[in-house]
């Protein structure tokens, strides 16, 4: 098992809004939208540095959404910022009509996803943006997994022309990919190459997969380890290569079950070379409040939870 290890954590907000400033210092026709919660998505800085290209809409998710469509018209590129629950649920029906049915080149930015969100509660852990926004035809869905690699999406998507969903988180978790990465849109990580299991993992599973990874080979147990940080349009290449010397897969995601990252691993495989499959994901339910690493451990999001599934699928090879 490949060793990977990190000196600081951090939340992926901040790799979010570290990555807007420097992307915002490249590009003059990046502007930035945000629906009343500037701190929380780590806007202040971009705020300060470029105080006419950023519009603070107030709690009015579906009138930003509105405006940053009609901002591409003129040749802009806007990163709206809010909660994921609102980036989503709560304005799905704008995103539908006036950015993903027209191909606008808008890039929503969704934070607080997932369990992790913590003691707010149900209402505001959205477990189903995933499938609603992969549903929508264009649309690019991005899932990173830390601090640097969150800030490499932000500022990779600029150069991407069309829809963009980029989710990211509260928690501060550990940094280990590396801070001069490049970000290339739609290409899967091979983190740790095995034989026996792959483990696909996608946001914050991707370092419990590789906590998983170390439990599994004390065990004796070969476990290759992949990060799908793009969501949609899927590595189906990397998916088949890797299930091709192993057999079985487990998909890690911090999501409902249905509709997310496993869903759409399923539908590779079924096309092409079906295998066994685990998930380890929120089993169809909503969340409730807790502390994150509660949440996670009730839910089935640890690296416990992931070994117990590679050992699953692999007795069902």
């Amino acid at each position: 098992m490949k060793e990977y290890t990190y000196t600081e954590k951090k939340d992926t907000r901040s790799g979010f809004g570290d990555g807007l400033l420097e992307v915002g210092r490249k590009n003059p026709n990046v502007v930035g939208l945000c629906a009343d919660l500037i701190g929380s998505l780590k806007m202040g800085a971009f705020q300060k540095e470029f105080p006419e290209r950023f519009f603070q809409v107030g709690i009015a998710e579906a009138n930003m959404m509105g405006l940053a469509a009609g901002m591409t018209i003129g040749g802009k590129i806007p990163y709206t910022g809010t909660f994921a629950n609102f980036s989503t649920g709560r304005v799905y029906d704008q995103i539908r009509q006036s950015i993903a049915y027209s191909g606008k080149n808008v890039k929503i930015c969704a934070s607080h996803a997932g369990l992790t969100l913590g003691e707010d509660g149900a209402t505001h852990q959205i477990l189903e943006d995933i499938g609603m926004m992969k549903m929508l035809p264009g649309m690019t869905v991005i899932n990173p997994c830390d601090y640097n690699q969150t800030k490499a999406a932000t500022i990779a998507i600029a150069e991407y022309e069309g829809p963009v969903y980029l989710r990211f988180g509260r928690p501060v978790v550990p940094i280990f990919t590396p801070a001069d990465q490049k970000f290339e849109i739609g290409k899967a990580v091979m983190l740790n190459e095995g034989t026996d299991v792959s483990i696909f993992a996608t946001g914050h599973l991707v370092w419990k997969a590789i906590l998983a990874g170390k439990m599994l080979a004390d065990k004796g147990i070969s476990a290759e380890i992949i990060n799908i940080h793009t969501i949609k349009p899927l590595d189906a290449e990397a998916v088949l290569a890797s299930v091709a010397k192993t057999r079985c897969v487990v998909t890690a995601e911090e999501h409902n079950r249905l509709g997310g990252l496993g869903d759409s691993i399923a539908q590779v495989l079924a096309a092409n070379t079906p295998a066994p499959q685990e998930y380890v994901a929120v089993n169809d339910t909503f969340g409730e409040s807790g502390t994150p690493e509660e949440l996670m451990e009730k839910y089935g999001l640890t690296e416990n939870d992931i070994v117990a599934a590679a050992e699953r699928v692999i007795s069902r090879k």
